[in-house]
This record gives C-alpha cells, structure tokens and sequence, in this order.
C-alpha cells in the first residue's frame, strides 16, 4: 500500500478559531485545506498566514470558468504559497488543459486537481442537472478528461478509487473527501470511507473536517487517523 496523507478542511466561520485549531493540533499535521468560505472571507493574506504557520496549502476553489479565465485565475494564484489547488473538470478538456499549461509555466510543483463528483452527490441529484450516468461512471469519464488534460491529479470520493486506480493511478495523484473515521457522523456526505478503506484503495491524500475540529481533542483525532493511515 503506498502512503497516504492526512488533509485537514479548515472549513470553518471564525478566523481566530481556526488559528487556534492549529496551534493545538501542532506538528502532527502537515497539509490543510482552505476553501472558498475563509477564502473569501479573508482573501490571499489568510493562505499566506496559514502557510506562515509551517502548513502545506491546498488551496480548493472548485475554478470552473471559460479556459482563458481559469488559465488566467491560475496564473494570479500561483504566486501564493500553495501546494495544490482544484478546478473542475466538468469544465472540459479544454479549460483544464488551459489551466494545467499555466502550471508548468508558473508553477510545475503545484498539484492542480480536476474535481469529478462532489461526494455530497448520488445518484437523484446528478440526474437533477442532467447527467445520466452513475456517480461512479461519471467519475470514470471526468477521470479520462483530466489525463488527456495533462492535469496530475484528481479529488474524487474513496469508492470510485477501485475502478479509477488500477487504470489511472500511474497518471494521477488521487484526493478523496467524505473520510469519516469510524463512528463519525457522515454529516452532509453522501458517499463515506474511513481512511483505512481509503488508504488501501489507493488514495494519495484523505481530506477530513469536521470529525476532527468538533472532537473532544482535535490533536488525538488527528493522532488516530494518521495511525490508521500508517
């Protein structure tokens, strides 16, 4: 089994209480997630801030635009002390491929990721925006797009990870939210793994939020899921 990281979704409404989330957890995590929420809420200095603290960065904004606006919204980021960032590949060939040659020209160590399905998603509601297809073969297209993009990696739900491994996983680094530890809530998720299961399908990074900044103590929440993890 190959090794798997830790992700923490900083999803949270106060800046002061994230901060504070941080300094408690400590060392034991590396990566953390920041989203549109405390994007938006906090711009450009709150990335430079967290990254400040010794953090790598995944900066996920879900860019979904015509090519040259997302190739251009690239370029301004990637002056940020960034580590990855995400992009939907619902947005086509096109605009990934557009996004992805800024990378290599501005910032070839940033793993940009092609979000596919969102794992608040099943089946109802993708047919609700008109897309026939199941969540696992819809993840199974959007897959194939982010490869002939030239995009290194993907954010995909754990449970597609065993038809998109044995085919992609030379090609891609693959993210996967929706990790809840066993006995967790799966809150507002539609489709779960604990990162164990995530880990063993060949998953490169689990993202976990909630379960670790609502627990008693985030630091051994964040303790445990890296020993499962090992």
């Amino acid at each position: 089994m190959k090794s798997c990281e830790l992700i923490l979704a900083l999803d949270m409404g106060s800046r002061d209480e994230a901060l504070n989330l941080l300094k408690e957890i400590g060392p034991d995590l590396k990566w953390v997630k920041l989203g549109l929420q405390m994007f938006t809420a906090h711009g450009p200095d709150w990335v430079r801030e967290v990254a400040g603290l010794g953090f790598n960065i995944f900066l996920d904004l879900k860019l979904h635009d015509i090519p040259n606006t997302v190739a251009k919204t690239v370029q301004s980021l990637s002056h940020l002390p960034i580590g990855m960032l995400t992009i939907h590949s619902c947005g086509g060939v096109e605009m990934m491929a557009a996004a992805n040659q800024v990378r290599l020209h501005q910032k070839p160590d940033l793993l940009l990721l092609g979000v596919t399905v969102l794992t608040s998603m099943d089946e109802q509601q993708l047919r609700r925006v008109g897309v026939p297809a199941t969540p696992p073969g819809q993840v199974h297209n959007l897959a194939s797009a982010v490869v002939e993009s030239g995009v290194p990696g993907l954010v995909c739900s754990a449970k597609e990870l065993h038809l998109l491994a044995p085919e992609f996983g030379k090609q891609l680094q693959f993210v996967t939210p929706g990790i809840r530890p066993l006995g967790s809530s799966a809150d507002d998720q539609k489709r779960v793994v604990t990162p164990g299961q995530a880990a063993a399908s060949g998953s490169n990074y689990i993202v976990v939020g909630r379960p670790i900044y609502k627990a008693e103590s985030p630091r051994e929440a964040v303790r445990a899921i890296n020993m499962e993890l090992a």
